[in-house]
């Protein structure tokens, strides 16, 4: 997908290009992938920018994820098209990251201290993609201010 279908949703032109390079680095065929990883691949000294791209910078994500699915089913287009629902678990070792506890996590194949995302993604002959990701939120999460 270009990333100019999705230009218009950044304010300014830096998260942009970061953007680009984070996609880059998804998309890489780097072992591990977080924003150390995806900084270093990208030529970025420090995870700083690509931190500060998914925690503070102004941009439409709910925009870029509709660009991306409206893509999806642009290219991808397929009578026999199914959705499916995956969830996948991260283990964390802290407690202060949104979403996470001790919960059963198939990453590890036990219950471990971990943060679990559901991907609603979009499967068909021509190929397939993720379409919605939707961080769960365990109860213990939303009972506390």
């Amino acid at each position: 997908m270009a990333m100019g279908r999705i230009a218009g949703r950044f304010t300014r032109v830096e998260p942009r290009l970061r953007a680009g390079r984070l996609v880059l680095g998804l998309l890489s065929d780097l072992p591990r992938k977080n924003c150390w990883t995806i900084a270093e691949w990208a030529g970025e000294a420090a995870p700083h920018g690509m931190q500060h791209l998914l925690s503070r910078a102004v941009w439409d994500a709910d925009g870029v994820r509709d660009d991306v699915r409206e893509y999806v089913v642009e290219h991808l287009h397929d009578e026999a098209a199914v959705l499916v629902v995956d969830e996948t678990g991260d283990v964390k070792k802290g407690t202060h990251t949104v979403g996470v506890q001790r919960q059963y996590t198939g990453t590890a194949g036990r219950i471990e201290n971990s943060q679990v995302a559901v991907y609603l993604v979009y499967a068909g002959m021509r190929g397939h993609a993720a379409v919605d990701p939707e961080l769960y939120i365990p109860r213990s999460w939303t009972c506390e201010r």
